[in-house]
């Protein structure tokens, strides 16, 4: 496995920038660490989340993940705002418990020049089971 450099940005550089950059989502996400391998997030649930049956919706996962990775990415490289997810699989597993925020490890699994790869795994908050898992790839512009 690739050496991770160590972390640029905090949890508070991190969601300054989630503010600053990405006002539209910023309220549904809650930067909760930043790790030795990447960072851990929280989605906010809300009614905008849910799909019928009261689930969250995929997308919202799907939103979860990659939010995760990108600010995974960012925590090494700085505040980068091009760096563009090129590729996403995700895998739902379960479905998510009632009325608990969904949490996300995301984690760097290679950080390159040009591209970075990694993984998120979701749990519903206070769960242990995985409710879903993503693989990313991100696409760092030049210079970053």
């Amino acid at each position: 496995m690739d050496r991770i450099a160590s972390p640029m940005m905090d949890c508070a550089a991190l969601t300054e920038f989630l503010q600053r950059e990405f006002a539209q989502v910023a309220d549904d996400f809650e930067v909760l660490a930043v790790t030795a391998t990447g960072v851990d997030i929280r989605l906010r649930v809300a009614g905008r989340h849910l799909r019928p049956g009261g689930t969250v919706s995929g997308p919202a996962m799907f939103a979860l993940a990659d939010v995760a990775l990108y600010l995974a990415i960012l925590s090494r490289i700085g505040p980068v705002a091009l760096a563009v997810t090129t590729n996403c699989a995700i895998d739902f597993m379960r479905r998510p418990a009632a009325g608990r925020d969904l949490i996300a490890e995301a984690r760097l699994l290679k950080l390159g020049r040009v591209l970075a790869v990694g993984d998120a795994l979701i749990r519903s908050e206070g769960e242990d089971a995985p409710v879903a898992r993503a693989g990313l790839t991100y696409s760092i512009p030049p210079g970053a």
